[in-house]
């Protein structure tokens, strides 16, 4: 399996209302540049084009399936087909969107540092990330994958390591001239818990699925979503309200 731009966008209202959050918390500036990392299917860059129609907006993402996905969205912007570890543009930009996707990058602290480089002077770097990896749906994961026959070639899937709101702060709080950190959690209803798993077969299973043939991923999601029926009892009327915690980061060069 591999990223997929129809698969994200199962629940693109559920995973598009962070996006709402953070754009609306970015302090008013004159934003002639703004860049998207990550986009995606072009569902937050949507959201960043909406709030500054005066804006060149572009949008980069490693994935060739979602930077098609985003082209067909918004065909009057520019969007390309680049890691954001090797992204070093040529220009400054007022605002540095990066929603749902540092998280999958390692060296967070090189990585939010030299990203503020790229800012204007009272510009900003607008961040939100899962912060979930505590949560049942992480948990099971793990569990699952170190438990069954496939253990030995899951033992490195998963994320890189991700820290807490106080680490972030103290790392950009010296480099920041304004600092916001803020944590949500969001009680997303869902159909079902196989909705749940579906959820997470855009995101959080691909690094353990990529590494099984079809038989084995078969057998892993269908250990899974028992494992989840458990942690996630439909309410009456088969609906599964699942949290969902992010951690959100405005740093204002």
């Amino acid at each position: 399996m591999s990223w997929s731009a129809q698969q994200y966008s199962a629940f693109e209202n559920e995973r598009t209302r962070p996006v709402r959050d953070l754009v609306a918390a970015i302090p008013e500036f004159r934003v002639r540049q703004a860049v998207d990392l990550g986009c995606g299917p072009g569902n937050s860059t949507e959201v960043l084009a909406a709030s500054y129609p005066q804006a060149v907006i572009s949008g980069i993402d490693s994935s060739g399936d979602m930077v098609e996905a985003a082209r067909r969205r918004l065909p009057g912007l520019t969007f390309d087909c680049q890691d954001i570890a090797s992204w070093q543009p040529e220009r400054e930009f007022d605002v540095i969107l990066a929603n749902a996707s540092l998280q999958w990058l390692p060296d967070h602290e090189v990585l939010y540092p030299r990203l503020l480089t790229h800012l204007t002077p009272g510009g900003s770097l607008a961040i939100q990330t899962p912060d979930n990896l505590q949560e049942p749906a992480h948990q099971l994961l793990r569990e699952i994958a170190a438990s069954g026959p496939w253990a030995a070639r899951l033992g490195q899937a998963g994320h890189p390591p991700r820290h807490d709101a106080a680490w972030y702060y103290a790392l950009l709080s010296p480099l920041a001239r304004r600092l916001d950190v803020w944590r949500t959690t969001y009680l997303h209803p869902l159909a079902g818990v196989r909705a749940v798993v579906e959820w997470f077969k855009g995101t959080a299973l691909l690094p353990y699925l990529n590494r099984l043939d079809e038989a084995e991923q078969g057998e892993f999601l269908a250990r899974y979503e028992q494992a989840l029926g458990q942690a996630y009892p439909a309410l009456a009327d088969g609906t599964v309200l699942l949290p969902f915690p992010r951690l959100f980061i405005v740093a204002t060069r």
